[in-house]
């Protein structure tokens, strides 16, 4: 019950993140009706295009141990199993091209789903692969039930494929018992090659309908709370409240440093109470006045407290100081506009420390 529970609580689609981390550790949309449905085609390719010809060699090789039967010698276990091991090397070379082809068909139906890769997460061994509680959800839970209807309905529909195709070829079959021994070969060749097409065919919908469903699920089960989806951003962005205490260190510190260049002002423009700039003008250093501080409110009184205990001229100019405030940057020379008013004020302080 709580499992449905949890199911139905997962309403956000699965994040990039969470789709990596799924893929990383083997959990990736696989279909086990592909790589058979590829078997059949392979099987389908060696009946077409290869059976009748390597049949023919192995049938002509085989004779032998009829047609010149007393040339084997069978006086001795050796001899026998040399006889066996030379049957064997005959029927194995018949068999391996057929393995091959049905074994790299069904390798190209798994690969052609998902990169390969290698994940030492898929092979670790855990309790619940054999756990008898685990195995017995597993069989009769909902992919479960799944896989039964899906081997079902294969079932079904095969089994009416063959029969159907079979009551077709009856005739063919019954006629072959009064007609040249070695035209069968040639009439079960045929035969087979019609069955394992019709078996192809019947299955492409149970294929096409597994891909699908494999791709809905997996997506089904990667689906995210509201919750998930909240905690993944914080571990992706940091959270929002330890990211406010850290910029506000930050912006501690860098006022700190602020008032601390303070002293070394020329002049402070202000807005009695709202707004503080103070400047450094200095013509061997730079080639206009530099912002060394600048604040509004507590921190415009704090400038104005550094500069007057330290005597630095504190000018009073509110349209001057608001508009400064706006444009101006710390450790950057003032803007163009403001040079002519800004040379004044220096020009008035400088005229009246001389006086």
């Amino acid at each position: 019950m709580s499992e449905e529970a949890d199911k139905e609580s997962k309403t956000e689609q699965a994040s990039d993140k969470k789709v990596r981390d799924a893929i990383e550790k083997g959990n990736v949309p696989f279909s086990r009706e592909a790589p058979m449905f590829a078997s059949f085609i392979g099987f389908l390719l060696v009946l077409t295009f290869n059976a009748r010809e390597n049949v023919k060699a192995l049938t002509s090789k085989l004779s032998l141990f009829i047609d010149r039967a007393h040339d084997f010698r069978l006086d001795s276990g050796v001899d026998a199993s040399a006889l066996i091991y030379a049957v064997a090397a005959e029927v194995g070379l018949f068999m391996l091209p057929i393995v091959a082809l049905l074994a790299g068909c069904s390798l190209v139906g798994s690969l052609s789903q998902n990169v390969p890769s290698i994940v030492g997460e898929r092979i670790r061994p855990k309790w619940q692969k054999i756990s008898p509680v685990a195995g017995f959800f597993r069989i009769f839970g909902r992919q479960g039930q799944v896989e039964f209807l899906k081997s079902l309905f294969k079932f079904t529909a095969v089994s009416i494929v063959v029969v159907l195709l079979l009551k077709s070829e009856q005739h063919k079959v019954v006629n072959s018992m009064f007609s040249d021994p070695s035209l069968i070969p040639e009439l079960i060749l045929s035969i087979s090659v019609r069955l394992v097409s019709a078996v192809c065919i019947a299955t492409i919908v149970v294929v096409a309908a597994d891909l699908i469903w494999s791709r809905f699920k997996w997506n089904r089960d990667l689906m995210m709370t509201r919750q998930e989806v909240k905690d993944e951003f914080k571990q992706a962005e940091g959270d929002p409240m330890v990211k406010a205490r850290l910029r506000s260190i930050a912006q501690d510190r860098s006022r700190k440093r602020m008032l601390a260049s303070v002293p070394k002002a020329t002049i402070v423009i202000a807005n009695p109470t709202h707004f503080a700039i103070a400047l450094r003008y200095n013509q061997n250093e730079a080639s206009a006045p530099v912002v060394v501080a600048k604040g509004q409110d507590l921190i415009a009184l704090k400038i104005r407290e550094i500069a007057e205990k330290h005597g630095i001229p504190v000018i009073e100019d509110k349209p001057l100081a608001r508009s400064m405030y706006a444009n101006v940057q710390v450790d950057r020379m003032i803007p163009t506009e403001f040079y002519k008013a800004v040379a004044q004020i220096l020009f008035y302080v400088m005229t009246r420390s001389r006086a």
